[in-house]
């Protein structure tokens, strides 16, 4: 651990131990009901609680049978079959529809830009319960109401802004002079689009569309309202195991959910890393 500089003063040594032991409780606070789910999907009873022979590390207490029940129960297995597919296809029409909005938000020529972009990232601050009830009265008319279609454009709505926000972060660092050096030297719009603008943007629309696969994966109000028995996700399974049917394989589903989504940040950050040194390479 570096020292610190003799100079501080007392307040601004508490200051600094104060601050990291405030961050240390947030970071527990924030962890911790993780934690605790890990182990207590590997307890031999079906209870939600530690055990005796848990707290006492006995190996009688631990078991596998919750996560082998989600291996081999068909309705886990449909539920996650419905969540690959519907968060597969929601996030390539959200990062679709995201990227060519970021891309058009980026122009200094766009109109009303701002209106447009609150437009664009309202899902993420309209409450979820109320988009959701505004969806099932628009698919119903229409037809999309417990239809997969309907799912995943529901779930793509909800999953662009994160696509917008993401790509439009590494737009502010593009480099418009490489556009017309591109022009100057023959390249079509095509061409400069997927030779020149794509590489260098590709790592937030990736980023983009991880945030949007995890916003459609862990999804669970909309889905409820639009979706149907046929739709039913590992979310929506989760849901109803809680209200019907209490067992520990919701313990066991939400362990592997977290380290899917450990998976999917940790990738994101490395994304993050190489479009700034990208960002890097072209400023020098």
């Amino acid at each position: 651990m570096a020292q610190l500089p003799p100079y501080l003063s007392i307040p601004e040594r508490l200051w600094h131990y104060g601050f990291r032991i405030l961050c240390g409780l947030i970071f527990f606070f924030l962890i911790f009901p993780l934690i605790v789910v890990v182990p207590l999907s590997f307890n031999s009873v079906p209870f939600f609680t530690f055990t005796k022979e848990m707290l006492a590390l006995d190996p009688a207490g631990y078991s596998l049978k919750w996560y082998e029940d989600f291996f081999s129960n068909l309705n886990w297995q449909g539920a996650v079959r419905n969540s690959v597919i519907i968060a597969f296809f929601a996030t390539m029409l959200s990062t679709t529809l995201g990227t060519l909005a970021a891309l058009g938000l980026s122009r200094p020529t766009m109109p009303a830009k701002t209106l447009v972009m609150s437009l664009l990232i309202s899902p993420m601050i309209v409450p979820l319960i109320i988009s959701a009830a505004g969806m099932f009265f628009f698919y119903s008319r229409i037809g999309l109401q417990g239809t997969h279609l309907g799912v995943i454009l529901a779930h793509a709505a909800l999953g662009t802004p994160f696509v917008v926000i993401t790509v439009t972060a590494t737009l502010v660092g593009f480099d418009n002079s490489l556009i017309r050096a591109s022009a100057s030297l023959g390249a079509s719009p095509t061409t400069t689009f997927f030779k020149v603008i794509v590489p260098l943007i590709l790592p937030g629309v990736i980023s983009g569309a991880l945030f949007a696969f995890i916003t459609s994966f862990d999804e669970v109000v909309v889905v409820l309202f639009v979706g149907s028995f046929k739709q039913r996700t590992i979310p929506w399974q989760m849901f109803s195991g809680i209200r019907e049917h209490i067992s520990p394989t919701i313990l066991a589903v939400a362990t592997i959910l977290v380290i899917v989504s450990i998976g999917l940040l940790f990738a994101v950050e490395l994304l993050r890393r190489r479009g700034e040194r990208l960002r890097g390479v072209q400023e020098t």
